[in-house]
């Protein structure tokens, strides 16, 4: 099995150098060497999941980088839930707010067993489902974005992990499944809309059922709505 942390910091530009400062400002940094670089910083993102939408993954979240993105915003919007804090007290971000990593004994720590190997490819694989949720990804679609894939270094493992993603239909049972904790839960659907902005019906459509069948609560999928369009201002 190839290393699916190591592959969402490919997705979501991980351990990029150079990088200091806010979250903002690491964020308008991180897009200047996307920019320069196309195979880094998120540019899998940007080939996978859309031109708008790979921008803003690898302008935003690749300035805290892969799996810490995800694990960083579901914890904050999960302690912001419990704390009984309103959604909208979240929505604009301070300029100079760090991104904190979550405490090392939560479920939410990059290193906690939690977020194994196996369930960092679930996490993938619910980003590449939300990618295919308006349907646009047909057959000469995945074959230009295979394209891209093959010249941005993954292996051959990650690179025939992600064609069959593409390719099969979008089971949202397996992404269920998967979640035996509340915290996966909310990291699945972080994952999940962090990949796209839900501008069409579709895309709102299956957010909303997601959300559903994680069952997870209004309030709290308010709470991470809120925390992952503020980190995307």
């Amino acid at each position: 099995m190839f290393d699916a942390k190591k592959l969402l910091d490919q997705f979501l530009g991980s351990q990029v150098p150079g990088l200091s400062g806010s979250v903002r400002d690491r964020a308008g940094q991180a897009a200047e060497i996307a920019k320069n670089n196309p195979m880094k910083a998120g540019a899998l993102a940007a080939a996978i999941f859309g031109t708008k939408t790979g921008r803003k993954l690898a302008g935003n979240a690749a300035a805290v980088g892969g799996i810490a993105a995800i694990a960083g915003l579901g914890y904050l919007a999960y302690r912001n839930y419990q704390s009984g804090k309103s959604p909208q007290a979240v929505t604009q971000p301070q300029p100079t707010q760090e991104l904190l990593p979550p405490p090392v004994d939560s479920p939410f720590h990059p290193q906690s067993p939690a977020l194994s190997n196996s369930f960092a490819l679930t996490l993938v694989q619910a980003m590449i489902a939300a990618a295919k949720a308006d349907g646009h990804i047909d057959a000469g679609e995945r074959a230009h974005i295979m394209e891209k894939v093959k010249v941005s270094g993954l292996d051959h493992e990650a690179e025939a992990f992600i064609e069959r993603e593409l390719a099969d239909p979008l089971d949202i049972d397996a992404l269920v499944a998967a979640a035996t904790t509340e915290e996966q839960k909310v990291e699945i659907y972080t994952a999940s809309r962090l990949t796209i902005e839900p501008d069409s019906r579709a895309e709102r459509g299956y957010l909303d059922l997601l959300a559903g069948r994680l069952g997870l609560p209004d309030a709290l999928v308010e709470h991470i709505e809120a925390t992952v369009s503020a980190a995307k201002v």
